[in-house]
């Protein structure tokens, strides 16, 4: 199975230091450095494999081969078809179908994007488990991106906390939104007597959207809104449109009906990131599925 390494060439202006100080810099952890050194990964400075006590000097070249990755015992494998939009030695996107849960669960322990993933991991031979970056509920479609390893599961759940990654999503509301734009900046709970359900509750975490109407279907007395969050809560934009009267189509749960689509009209449309190997900025797109189409088209 193939194992993740990961490259980088001292600078004179980085140099002399320790390797451990020097890894410690590029965020590698004690805790990733202990299971490095028990669980079958290496450290290695000009191809020869040192310990982390290694003093570096300008030019070297250092390599860290991470441990194989094992899944779950408890993790299904499942030949699904996935639809990839981005994928490299660190990183996969795909673009989720709508009715696909993320990961499995008590009532839906089959069909998950997870045992999809690993299925293409084990023809692959790729040797790692399932490192959602985000997740989408079950019935919304659209991107998620995945990391291939715990190191880059790590640094990507970094750039989410300092606000790095950017989504949008693309949804249908009940009715015509007044304003053209705007922002909802109130704190989402779980609904106490629920499992499932959020709602808007003082004592909430706080949670930001962002909105933008892009049109109004008259006849069918529905928006298009544009979408960007700035948290990311269970169920937010759900709650929040809901929140202000502008429930999503097909999402009875939070107010909406399901006589012009069976399932909330909501896709994650755009996401945009910080390479943190390469430092490029990547833009993944996802086109808007035939249902959503289908109910725009025949307005």
């Amino acid at each position: 199975m193939n194992t993740f390494t990961i490259t980088w060439h001292v600078q004179n202006e980085e140099a002399p230091v320790l390797l451990r100080e020097y890894l410690k810099k590029k965020q590698i952890s004690k805790a990733a450095l202990t299971d490095i050194k028990f669980h079958g990964g290496a450290l290695f400075v000009n191809k020869n494999e040192v310990t982390v006590r290694t003093q570096l000097n300008g030019g070297d070249e250092v390599t860290v081969w991470f441990p194989p990755e094992t899944k779950s015992s408890s993790m299904e494998v499942e030949n699904i078809p996935l639809d990839i939009l981005y994928e490299d030695h660190h990183f996969i996107a795909v673009h989720k179908p709508a009715g696909m849960p993320t990961i499995p669960s008590l009532y839906q322990p089959n069909g998950s994007l997870a045992s999809a993933i690993l299925y293409y991991y084990q023809e692959n031979n790729i040797s790692s488990t399932f490192h959602a970056v985000n997740r989408l509920d079950k019935d919304t479609s659209g991107i998620v991106l995945i990391a291939k390893h715990r190191f880059a599961h790590s640094l990507m759940s970094k750039q989410q906390k300092d606000k790095v990654i950017k989504r949008e999503y693309i949804a249908f509301v009940h009715g015509e939104l007044k304003d053209e734009r705007g922002t909802i900046d109130q704190p989402i709970a779980r609904k106490p007597e629920s499992i499932i359900e959020r709602m808007v509750s003082e004592g909430g975490q706080r949670s930001i959207t962002h909105y933008e109407k892009l049109d109004f279907v008259k006849n069918s007395n529905f928006s298009v809104v544009s979408l960007r969050l700035e948290t990311g809560r269970t169920h937010q934009i759900r709650v929040h449109m809901s929140s202000i009267g502008h429930p999503l189509i097909g999402d009875d749960l939070y107010g909406g009906t399901l006589e012009m689509l069976e399932r909330q009209a909501l896709h994650s449309e755009k996401t945009s990131f910080i390479h943190p190997f390469t430092e490029e900025c990547i833009m993944l797109v996802a086109d808007l599925p035939q249902d959503m189409k289908k109910l725009w088209k025949h307005r």
